[in-house]
């Protein structure tokens, strides 16, 4: 089976140019659709989503300021990457209003190769936001794995499993939003701690959406515990709104956290299925 070619939909009314992108693009190996203003832009993402989005600032009817706007709107294409070209030759102040959901200013005549650069590095931060947990950005799928797979056959690991319990009790309560916030915090809490213990070589991810995995060393992994552990315990209430902090701070009902730990004297791993099964069960049984 082939690997499907990454889409590039190119925005532009000079014809010279957009000739110009569609050929070079086309050799590169990716899949080019071609758009001449805003209005058929648009309808061109709506039809076939791109990879990326090429787009003229200056277009005959909508500007690209405008068509970026309404990409921003729709929540489908909220995360298509945008290289701006712009005809002024200077960047534009409303580009730098829009700039956090862009990926890429050119001001024309540029270089192709410059172009080029710009869509390569778009679409590897696209796919290292494929292997990154929407919330806390932290890797998950085949990062883990793979680092999990470097315990394999040795001895000198240790895995710190993390978890809030009760969360999903809390999203019933408070929302989606106050529960992401809740799990976002909680994994910038543990890498800075982490971090800041010097565990350069230390590894932290997410080995299901909830559930933390923290990768260390024998001889650094008591610390850590009690350093996260400690720091974490004395956060939980605050997540909560001020009237309902003491409402919520009995046993069973409130934010608590829960931490596991798996090691080689548990048990002689040879496969990461068979690792992978035993963090899950350790996770799983009764406190």
């Amino acid at each position: 089976m082939t690997e499907e070619k990454q889409r590039i939909l190119i925005v532009e009314d000079d014809l010279d140019i957009a000739d110009m992108l569609n050929a070079y693009f086309t050799v590169q190996g990716y899949e080019v659709q071609r758009a001449e203003s805003g209005e058929t832009g648009l309808e061109a993402c709506r039809a076939h989503l791109p990879g990326l989005i090429i787009l003229d600032a200056l277009l005959p009817d909508l500007d690209g300021y405008e068509v970026a706007r309404r990409l921003r709107q729709n929540e489908e294409m909220l995360g298509i990457p945008i290289i701006f070209l712009n005809d002024d030759g200077e960047c534009p102040e409303l580009y730098h209003v829009l700039k956090p959901g862009l990926d890429g200013f050119l001001a024309k005549p540029f270089r192709v190769q410059d172009l080029r650069s710009l869509v390569t590095c778009a679409f590897q931060q696209t796919r290292q936001n494929l292997l990154a947990h929407p919330v806390t950005h932290l890797p998950q799928g085949n990062p883990v794995d793979e680092r999990l797979g470097t315990c394999l056959g040795r001895m000198d690991w240790v895995i710190l499993l993390i978890s809030l319990v009760n969360l999903e009790r809390f999203r019933t309560t408070y929302g989606d939003v106050m529960a992401d916030d809740a799990l976002r915090v909680v994994g910038r809490m543990i890498r800075d701690t982490m971090l800041a213990s010097g565990g350069t070589q230390d590894f932290l991810g997410h080995l299901n959406a909830t559930l933390f995995v923290l990768v260390t060393s024998p001889d650094r992994y008591a610390s850590l515990r009690e350093n996260i552990g400690s720091r974490l315990e004395q956060s939980l209430e605050y997540f909560y709104p001020i009237k309902d902090r003491r409402q919520y701070a009995r046993k069973g009902m409130s934010l608590g956290l829960r931490m596991d730990v798996l090691q080689p004297a548990d048990g002689i791993f040879t496969t990461l299925e068979a690792l992978k099964d035993a963090l899950l069960d350790r996770s799983q049984e009764t406190i």
